[in-house]
């Protein structure tokens, strides 16, 4: 993340073109030779989706990590990197339901973390992006981790995917089949193959497309724990398991923009690559606070890379405020597609990643990991502003659905653009600014579902204690304080 554009560009500089101009904000301005999505006089273009389990922010060269990742890094180069990129949720399976329908996992049901043979999955009420690519005459085709559901009915063929290959949930689940469409293949499959197996899987979709246009979703496994690499790179990295398998995931991304390119279907595709949400014990979340199952950014602020040679620049950085949510209403507007019945709390991304402009001071939410019913923060553009905390380890929440959510005795404000590990609460500063983000949590509550109601009416009656620091785990105190312990007028 230390480099600025110049030593970004030194970097890829064999395989990058000449640079854009940007804006103040790092933005790639608009410039005659870039073309807008016009499906009357272009074909539509093909797209690749690729998403990681557990990569987190710091986790690829590009975004600043010393682990070698030239096939992204060349990706980034030839296309834009988003720096304020966020995961809906900070858990599996309710992430994954969001970038697929554009909405928050509590609209659809979906739990924090699918295990096996879960009776309850992502409603079947929700139309997934398979759905709209397939309704829009598209091939589909989802590889790799599912996690929305292993039963009749929540499959992926029956999401509007027309093949799937891959496992049904996350590599520390067991047994771990390896399926094709509903057919199990294996009943325990190899962990350490899993990477070469999905890759070697999308490089035959991509030459055996044709003519028609196709949505490819590749999901990696790794580097989740336990991190896997296969036999060609196990041990090949400077940094363990998980290194191995993030260069492994690398290498899987260049053979996949190979067969792109072998295929002449480079210059009409999106290629987009991210991750579910922030590392879990190990990997980096760069300078954010936080981990995988935490409502701090280190748990949801993600990498973005995202190419469509012709449209959007290249070796370009986007500091705008986008995300998962999005992802579905741009794909939708370049891909002509229709958008789902239900409504969606994602805003089209086109106008900022095609032109620059800047982003839609639309509201977040960020929901509590497991569950995924009590909210923790709300956010617009840089200001979050966090009204409830879980008790136990407030940087990593392993096993958090043992945990107890408490709303905090006073909000507390954080400006990530200055402040990205949320050490600094401006809350006192800024209090108009903290009585409208408070006003607009109020007004969004009532649109989810009963559930998400009664979790934040509860919320409002379990209060930590007023002897709770600003960034501390929620204090309980009963009783008055001790002789010797002092607390300021504002905290007692």
């Amino acid at each position: 993340m230390s480099n600025d554009r110049r030593t970004f560009l030194k970097t890829v500089a064999s395989s990058v073109l000449a640079p854009a101009a940007l804006g103040p904000l790092g933005i790639a301005q608009s410039s005659p030779e870039m073309r807008e999505p016009d499906s009357a006089v272009s074909p539509r273009p093909n797209v690749v989706l690729m998403i990681c389990d557990d990569l987190g922010f710091g986790d690829i060269g590009c975004y600043g990590s010393a682990i070698p990742t030239p096939n992204l890094d060349r990706l980034a180069a030839e296309g834009t990197r988003c720096m304020h990129y966020n995961s809906a949720h900070p858990i599996c399976s309710a992430s994954r339901a969001a970038l697929l329908t554009g909405r928050y996992a509590p609209r659809s049901h979906t739990p924090g973390a699918l295990f096996p043979h879960a009776t309850i999955a992502m409603a079947k009420s929700e139309q997934t992006l398979g759905n709209l690519f397939m309704d829009a005459g598209y091939q589909t085709h989802m590889i790799g981790k599912w996690h929305l559901g292993d039963e009749p009915g929540y499959r992926p063929t029956e999401r509007g995917f027309d093949t799937y290959f891959g496992v049904p949930y996350s590599d520390d689940m067991q047994p771990l089949p390896l399926m094709r469409d509903t057919t199990i293949l294996e009943n325990d499959a190899d962990r350490d193959e899993l990477t070469p197996r999905y890759t070697a899987e999308a490089v035959k979709r991509i030459e055996q497309a044709g003519d028609r246009p196709f949505y490819l979703h590749c999901a990696y496994s790794y580097p989740h724990d336990p991190a896997r690499g296969s036999k060609a790179f196990k041990g090949k990295s400077q940094f363990g398991d998980v290194g191995d398998s993030i260069e492994e995931i690398d290498w899987s991304a260049g053979k996949i923009l190979e067969a792109l390119e072998r295929t002449a279907k480079a210059g009409n595709t999106v290629v987009i690559f991210t991750s579910d949400h922030g590392p879990w014990f190990q990997g980096s979340p760069g300078k954010m606070r936080g981990r995988k199952g935490s409502t701090f950014e280190g748990g949801v602020r993600v990498p973005c890379i995202i190419r469509w040679p012709g449209h959007i620049q290249p070796a370009t950085i986007n500091n705008e405020w986008i995300g998962h949510l999005n992802v579905l209403p741009t794909l939708a507007d370049w891909c002509g597609l229709q958008l789902p019945r239900l409504p969606i709390d994602g805003f089209n991304a086109s106008a900022t990643l095609l032109k620059g402009d800047t982003a839609p001071a639309k509201p977040v939410l960020y929901f509590t990991p497991v569950g995924n019913n009590t909210v923790h923060c709300i956010r617009s553009g840089p200001w979050k502003l966090r009204v409830a905390q879980s008790d136990g380890q407030i940087y990593i929440n392993d096993r958090p659905g043992s945990s107890t959510n408490y709303r905090l005795p006073k909000p507390e404000l954080y400006n990530l653009e200055a402040d990205p590990g949320e050490s600094y609460d401006v809350a006192k500063k800024y209090p108009e600014l903290v009585r409208q983000l408070l006003e607009q949590l109020e007004q969004a509550i009532p649109t989810f579902p009963a559930e998400v109601q009664q979790a934040y009416a509860a919320l409002q009656k379990n209060v930590a204690s007023v002897v709770t620091p600003p960034g501390a785990a929620p204090r309980v105190l009963t009783g008055p304080l001790p002789a010797w312990a002092w607390e300021p007028d504002d905290r007692r």
